[in-house]
C-alpha cells in the first residue's frame, strides 16, 4: 500500500533522466531533467516533501540506482516494463509523459516491481550469461567453418563432429589457394578461441558453484536428470529468489505455459508465452530432453546425490521418476516430441523449485 507522501517517476537512460513527482497533499507536480549521476538524483528527491517513494523501469541501466536509493532511506521499486498499463489511445510518448505515468501508477499501487538481485547475484548472473555469450560465438564459428568447408566439397564423414577426431582431420586439410588457406585458418582460429574461453568459464563457474551462497541449491538441483552442475548454478542464479513462486508460478516466469485468448464460452489456447527469462527456459527445455531415455540411475547421477542432503536425493528420484513416466505417456498417445518436451520442461521447472526451496 502507498503510504508516502510523494511519489516520483525517473525515466532513465543512459545519459539523461527525466523526473516527476506528484506531491499527494497539495497534489502539485515537480518536474526536472536530471543527469544519471546517483548523487544528483538522490540530492533531487531530498529536496522533495517526504516521505518519498520512486520507481523507474527496469533496464540496461541495471538496479545500482535502486541501491543507492534504498541506502538512503528512500523506499525504491523497480517496475516490470512488460506489466506497466498504458491507456489504448496515448499515441504520444515522451520522456517527461513517461515519468508522470510511472508516479502516477506507484501512488495507485499499480507498479508490479522486478525482484532487486544482491550484488553476489548480479555477479554470478554476469558470469552465466557470458558462458552463455561464449556458447552462441562458439555454434556460430563452427557453423562458418563447417560451410566453409562444404563450399569446398569438404565433408567430414568418421563420426561426430567436434571432438579429437574431428580436430585431427581438420588440422590434415590442405588448400591449394593462399586466400583459401588463410580463411580456414581464420575460421579455425576463432574455434578454438572461443572453445578455450568458454572453458575457462566453465572452470570459474563450476569453481563458484562448489563454494558460493549458490553452492546448497545447485547441489539440490543435481539430484534431478539433465540438471548437472551449470545447468543447475545458471538456474540458481537466474532466478534467485526462488521462495517468490510456487509449483505453477514458476512455470508461467519462464515462460513456458500456453498463451490463452478467451472470451465468453470460447477458449482458445495457443504457443506458449515465451515471456521472463529466456536463459532458465532454454536450460529447462534441454534438461528435459533426458528424462526421455530408460531411468537407471548411473554414477553420474549417483556422485550428484551424494552431494545433497537425503531428502534432496529422494525428492530427485520422486521426480526423475515422475518426468521419465510421462515421457512414456506422450509417447504412447503419438504426442509430437518437440510439444511433449516443453510439457516436461513446465513441470520439471515445478521440480526445481520444490528442491531449491527445500531447508538445507
Amino acid at each position: 500500500m502507498f503510504t508516502e507522501r510523494t511519489s516520483v517517476g525517473l525515466d532513465v537512460h543512459a545519459r539523461s533522466v527525466a523526473a516527476a513527482a506528484i506531491d499527494g497533499v497539495t497534489g502539485e507536480l515537480v518536474q526536472a531533467r536530471l543527469t544519471p549521476a546517483h548523487d544528483h538524483i538522490r540530492s533531487w528527491i531530498q529536496q522533495l516533501p517526504g516521505p518519498v517513494a520512486v520507481t523507474y523501469e527496469a533496464g540496461p541501466t541495471g538496479f545500482g540506482l535502486c541501491r543507492a536509493l534504498t541506502s538512503a532511506g528512500v523506499r525504491c521499486e523497480v517496475a516490470a516494463p512488460s506489466k506497466l498499463q498504458r491507456p489504448a489511445g496515448d499515441r504520444v510518448k515522451t520522456d517527461a509523459k513517461d515519468a508522470i505515468h510511472l508516479a502516477r501508477l506507484l501512488r495507485l499501487d499499480e507498479i508490479t516491481p522486478v525482484a532487486v538481485p544482491t550484488i553476489g547475484q548480479e555477479t554470478a548472473r554476469d558470469l552465466v550469461r557470458a558462458r552463455e555469450d561464449c556458447r552462441g560465438d562458439l555454434m556460430r564459428a563452427r557453423h562458418r567453418l563447417s560451410k566453409f568447408l562444404l563450399r569446398h566439397g569438404i565433408v567430414y564423414c568418421g563420426g561426430a563432429a567436434w571432438t579429437g577426431k574431428h580436430d585431427a582431420w581438420l588440422q590434415r586439410q590442405h588448400f591449394d589457394a593462399a586466400v583459401s588457406r588463410l580463411t580456414f585458418d581464420s575460421c579455425y582460429d576463432c574455434v578454438l578461441t572461443t572453445s578455450s574461453r568458454r572453458d575457462r568459464l566453465d572452470a570459474a563457474i563450476t569453481a563458484m558453484a562448489a563454494d558460493s551462497e549458490f553452492t546448497a541449491v545447485t547441489r539440490r538441483l543435481g539430484c534431478l536428470r539433465g540438471v548437472a552442475t551449470l545447468t543447475g548454478f545458471a538456474l540458481a542464479v537466474e532466478i534467485g529468489d526462488w521462495t517468490r513462486f510456487n509449483g505453477n508460478t514458476i512455470g508461467s516466469f519462464v515462460g513456458l505455459v500456453p498463451s490463452e485468448h478467451s472470451s465468453g464460452a470460447s477458449r482458445a489456447q495457443g504457443s506458449i508465452t515465451k515471456a521472463g527469462n529466456s536463459h532458465a527456459r532454454r536450460l529447462l527445455v534441454e534438461a528435459a530432453w533426458h528424462h526421455r531415455t530408460r531411468y537407471l540411475p548411473g554414477k553420474t547421477i549417483r556422485d550428484r546425490w551424494a552431494l545433497a542432503t537425503p531428502a534432496a536425493r529422494a525428492r530427485g528420484d520422486a521426480g526423475n521418476r515422475r518426468l521419465h513416466a510421462r515421457w512414456v505417456r506422450f509417447s504412447e498417445r503419438n504426442k509430437k516430441a518437440t510439444i511433449a518436451d516443453v510439457a516436461i520442461a513446465r513441470e520439471l521447472a515445478g521440480w526445481c523449485w520444490s528442491l531449491a526451496i527445500m531447508p538445507d
